[in-house]
């Protein structure tokens, strides 16, 4: 199961946690992990290689896990854009865990 975390304080949203395989399929032929996996990637390009902030990432092999932390004081359009962009992962997250609700569980704490 896989089981993705957002994080906020108050209505902001401060990041998220991706961990585990799905168990759809084995690895490497897993479409639940590659639909989540390539969210989470854009999600962060975007933030960090578009917008050129420094979010903290922080990638974990031993237990399946990324990790996207926004910096704060992030002011105007860039926090604008990141509470989009960061809404907008966790509604497709969301509407996945509802398609394979099996495979992925979304939490915000």
């Amino acid at each position: 199961m896989t089981t993705v975390t957002f994080y906020s304080e108050g209505s902001r949203l401060t990041g998220f946690e991706m961990q585990g395989h799905s168990g759809y399929a084995p690895q490497g032929e897993d479409i639940v992990c590659a639909a989540l996996t390539s969210a989470v990637r854009l999600t962060e390009c975007a933030v960090n290689d578009v917008l050129g902030l420094e979010a903290s990432v922080k990638v974990r092999e031993r237990d399946t896990s990324i990790s996207l932390k926004l910096p704060n004081g992030l002011g105007g359009i860039n926090e604008e854009t990141c509470q989009t962009l960061l809404a907008a992962l966790m509604v497709h997250c969301v509407r996945l865990a509802e398609e394979y609700p099996d495979h992925i569980t979304v939490l915000e704490v």
